[in-house]
């Protein structure tokens, strides 16, 4: 059982390591759904890393239809975390009409290859899920990440089954949302997959001794500046274990 572990700094990442992630998908501004971590921030959780390191490749939140200069700051963002030795990138481009915009993913790729590609979950807002796995399949893309088009992997797994036996082992259908300690039995048994992403965060007090409640740093949503979040190794763990046993029973 290989868990892919969502994180958005080089301490997640390590955590999610300690938990027994198989590998990291390593990104920033969690809030906004992932968008491209700094080059910084890639080079030094490569060099703690003993486990693959996958990238977001994503130059803002929001949809996926993207320009002509966000396309070209998405190629050079490949170039230099290729420069920085990861494992894989993670990226998803769509037309106006939900469609996979086959030219510029076609760019993208040949500007990662040789690294394998990870579409991401824009995958779960296009238009017809089936076409897209065909194209996908036929681009070279290694894995789909997605939630069946649903909320989370138990509310999208009749969608999800289709996928993965219409994918057949061409590639790989990457099933992520929603998974946690309750549910990890379930999705185990209910998915004939052997890998799943998973976003296990758990918090703890910030060291500052000296506070000002009244100032902010974040926009309305008033974000916790006295609290961090990072990855919970303990809950990977129970994650993980959890969904080898289930596995084992049937």
């Amino acid at each position: 059982m290989r868990l892919e572990v969502c994180v958005d700094s080089v301490e997640s990442a390590l955590r999610a390591q300690e938990g027994g992630a198989a590998r990291v998908e390593l990104n920033d501004n969690l809030l906004m759904g992932g968008t491209t971590p700094s080059l910084g921030t890639v080079q030094v959780a490569r060099q703690h890393l003993a486990i693959e390191l996958l990238v977001m490749i994503r130059p803002r939140g929001g949809d996926f239809c993207y320009s002509d200069l966000e396309l070209e700051v998405m190629e050079r963002d490949i170039a230099v975390m290729k420069t920085a030795g990861v494992d894989g990138v993670v990226f998803g481009l769509l037309t106006p009409d939900g469609q996979v915009d086959l030219p510029r993913m076609k760019r993208l790729m040949a500007c990662a290859a040789p690294l394998p590609v990870t579409f991401h979950r824009a995958f779960d807002v296009c238009a017809d899920p089936f076409r897209a796995l065909e194209e996908l399949v036929d681009l070279g893309v290694r894995r789909i990440l997605t939630s069946g088009q649903a909320p989370t992997v138990l509310e999208g797994r009749v969608l999800l089954r289709e996928l993965i036996a219409r994918a057949a082992g061409r590639l790989t259908i990457l099933p992520g949302g929603g998974i946690t300690e309750e549910v990890a039995d379930l999705v185990a048994r209910e998915l004939e997959v052997e890998e799943f992403h998973v976003f296990l965060p758990g918090e703890e007090p910030s060291p500052m001794i000296h506070r000002n409640p009244r100032v902010f740093m974040g926009g309305a949503l008033y974000p916790p500046e006295y609290t961090r979040s990072w990855t919970d190794p303990t809950r990977v763990r129970k994650v993980r274990e959890a969904m080898e046993a289930s596995r084992k029973r049937f």
